[in-house]
């Protein structure tokens, strides 16, 4: 049974990002279009340095250091603290009760991650070694994009064994994790810490929040909005706040499922039964007194206690997130100005690290971590899988898109100067060449390796 769940829950997750993923590639390739033709490229560029205000007399809402951010920090500060805090919620969830729960389902996927985030590095770090500017991108080819690498994944339907997507869909949780740690490490600066005690004092009511079991979701929110102010102009990176929010909400159901439904159960038997047959009858609105009113409410709230708050609010964020938050991050950030690129630019510097971190580390890392410790026998290959097909599955942990670019524009920011400007536009061809080839031979390799005929008791 427990088995099922996983498979529902699993299955669930890919439809999710599956269904994403299209509306991500189509806000990329208008990015690309607005940003290279000569009749929308100034107005592209100029729209994303608008500022944006929301004041209380004088106090600005949206504004850091005094200064209000503009359009383009607004997505990547802000709209993205939503995106990380969907999934900071997803991270508990599997440590909790998912593919992170245990150390048998942990731990290929975790030394997998680290492989593919460790070697990308050192790639990088031989592109780039000796320009400390170029080196300030290190971290961008860490990433694996999870809707985009699902995506390709899905295409193969039940052809792919279960524990495949098991193995990718973990994997790209713990990438997460380590991308989330990396940002609140290296991407800190000039900490104010009359607001880092503030965001303290944030973090410490809703701990005691969660330790109470206050159960209302306005009550984080509410908390996890003040607490991103005060991250914001602490000096660390904003999204970071998201992810300390998601470890706070509750996860749990203070008196278990069966005593919810037990109450609902025990509500509805005291409604007289109501016969069906007349049709006229089933159109009549029922006329409610006040018990009934009661009733109905009772059933209502145990209805909602039936979800944890960490899984309502991550269901709840789940539209506007992937069809709206990371589609408009892609629009905004993947515009890569090829007017002033040449081919070359693909062959040196930023590009060069940053495409061959993601088509060739993150594949040679991947695959020899996971090697190695299945070798050892500290893991298991993934259930239905073998070498070939394994190894077709590390290749597309090359996709990298969304939180490649979101470190790219933390790497290179524009205080740096026009060299900055000019590296983060190589970052970003180098992303976009390096996830396209990725995937391009990751699908070629899966099509080779696969079984061709559909997996039994697939998802």
């Amino acid at each position: 049974m427990s088995e099922q769940i996983e498979r529902t829950s699993l299955g669930g997750l890919i439809r999710r990002y599956v269904s994403a993923s299209g509306l991500l590639i189509g806000a990329t390739v208008l990015a690309l279009i607005f940003a290279n033709l000569p009749a929308t490229r100034e107005n592209y560029a100029w729209l994303w340095q608008q500022e944006v205000s929301l004041s209380i007399g004088s106090f600005n809402v949206f504004s850091h250091g005094g200064h209000a951010l503009s359009l383009m920090d607004f997505i990547n500060d802000f709209l993205m603290f939503f995106f990380f805090l969907s999934v900071g919620l997803e991270i508990k969830r599997e440590i909790l009760c998912g593919e992170l729960s245990s150390k048998q389902k942990a731990l290929l996927p975790i030394i997998g991650a680290c492989g593919g985030m460790i070697v990308p590095v050192i790639v990088f770090f031989a592109v780039c070694l000796g320009h400390p500017l170029m080196e300030r991108g290190c971290a961008i080819p860490m990433a694996t994009d999870i809707a985009f690498s699902l995506g390709v994944l899905s295409m193969f339907g039940k052809r792919v064994p279960v524990g495949l997507k098991i193995f990718l869909a973990a994997l790209a949780v713990a990438d997460d994790l380590g991308g989330i740690i990396v940002i609140a490490l290296f991407y800190s600066h000039g900490l104010a810490w009359q607001y880092l005690v503030g965001a303290a004092v944030i973090v410490a009511i809703l701990l005691i929040g969660n330790y109470y079991q206050i159960r209302v979701k306005s009550f984080y929110m509410s908390l996890g909005l003040v607490l991103w102010f005060m991250v914001l102009n602490s000096g660390i990176h904003a999204t970071i706040a998201g992810v300390v929010l998601a470890f706070c909400i509750p996860a749990n159901l203070g008196k278990g499922t069966s005593y919810y439904l037990h109450k609902i159960r025990e509500t509805t038997r005291l409604y007289p039964d109501i016969e069906l047959d007349d049709e006229v009858a089933q159109r009549k609105a029922m006329v409610l007194n006040e018990g009934d009113i009661q009733m109905l409410r009772r059933i209502e709230k145990a209805s909602d206690y039936l979800i944890s708050p960490l899984q309502d609010i991550e269901d709840q964020l789940a539209l506007p997130i992937n069809y709206s938050v990371i589609p408009l991050f892609a629009f905004a950030n993947a515009g890569v100005d090829f007017s002033d690129l040449s081919i070359m630019s693909l062959f040196h510097g930023v590009a060069l690290g940053v495409f061959l971190g993601l088509l060739i580390g993150k594949f040679t890392g991947v695959l020899s971590f996971s090697w190695i410790s299945i070798k050892l026998g500290f893991c298991q290959m993934p259930a239905g899988a073998n070498w070939k097909s394994f190894a077709s599955v590390c290749m597309i942990c090359g996709i990298g898109f969304t939180v490649s670019m979101f470190i790219a524009a933390l790497s290179y920011p524009a205080h740096l100067g026009a060299e900055a400007g000019d590296m983060l536009n190589e970052a970003k061809l180098g992303i976009l060449c390096g996830t396209l080839a990725a995937a391009l031979a990751g699908a070629f390799l899966l099509n080779q390796t696969l079984p061709k005929e559909a997996q039994e008791g697939d998802i």
